[in-house]
């Protein structure tokens, strides 16, 4: 696969590699503590004993990029892979079986995406992530589960959209007909012939999806409603937003990562885009 992918389609790809690195192996590797001070704060780039600096707190830099990639990282393949997997299966049920099913699943596909993100996100946390007694806080784990809740609704409805016109291009192939001629069940030519297809379209848009998400997520950190206390790149940019001045390498460090990874998520999907593009102009 790599071989047919273009110089930035490799470097996106590598880059994306070294983040799930990070946020696989991050705790294992030598690093310091990300929530440990140090006698140097708002130190700049290859600062001795911290490689991209510190913050105004003290805080290492690249031990909270590498453990905050875990957080962020999570948040967006596990947000993205449920609303896959949910819109996947409803945009194939409204493409292969169009009438009524089709009709009812795309209004509701239509209602969500109508919905803006970070209105959901803020309901949801509002909610079901806020607690009644303001001298209590909510736990991080409650609020990263409400997060990707809320991102796995606004999700589906785009790939299921997706999945749905994907569905019924192939659903109209001749191979398809031939099989409801010879008389296959639904549920085995959608298992043989309908998921083989339908899958590397929401690949490309899947790759798209993770990178709208992980902004999403910096997002809601600026706005005071993300991870919390916890580690995450948005954390980063919301503790630092106000150092501009005094400690610049704080806030631009997490941007800049945050930024090349969305920008080789694009990257990625646009190159499987293609692929798919030029495998269906061959049918």
């Amino acid at each position: 696969m790599l071989r047919n992918l273009g110089l930035f389609s490799k470097i996106s790809f590598g880059w994306l590699t070294l983040m799930l690195f990070f946020a696989i192996a991050g705790p294992l590797l030598p690093i310091p503590d990300p929530t440990a001070f140090s006698d140097v704060s708002g130190a700049g780039l290859f600062t001795p004993g911290h490689l991209l600096g510190t913050d105004l707190n003290g805080y290492d830099l690249f031990a909270n990029i590498v453990i905050g990639s875990r957080n962020s990282l999570f948040i967006a393949i596990i947000s993205v892979g449920l609303g896959g997997l949910i819109g996947g299966i409803l945009g194939i049920a409204a493409g292969y079986l169009r009438g009524k099913t089709d009709y009812v699943l795309t209004v509701f596909f239509n209602i969500f995406l109508s919905i803006p993100n970070l209105i959901l996100s803020l309901v949801l946390i509002a909610v079901l992530a806020t607690s009644s007694d303001p001298t209590q806080t909510v736990a991080d784990g409650r609020r990263i589960v409400v997060i990707i809740i809320s991102l796995t609704i606004v999700i589906v409805p785009i790939l299921g959209r997706i999945t749905r016109g994907s569905t019924l291009a192939w659903s109209n192939t001749e191979f398809v007909v031939a099989a409801k001629s010879m008389g296959m069940k639904d549920l085995m030519i959608i298992k043989r012939h309908i998921i083989p297809n339908v899958l590397p379209s929401i690949y490309a848009v899947a790759f798209l999806a993770v990178g709208i998400v992980i902004v999403v997520e910096g997002a809601l950190s600026l706005l005071g409603i993300g991870v919390g206390q916890g580690i995450s790149w948005g954390s980063m940019l919301a503790r630092s937003q106000g150092d501009l001045e005094y400690a610049p390498t704080s806030l631009f460090v997490p941007l800049t990562f945050l930024a090349f990874t969305v920008i080789a998520c694009n990257q990625v999907g646009d190159s499987l885009r293609q692929r798919l593009d030029s495998r269906e102009s061959k049918l």
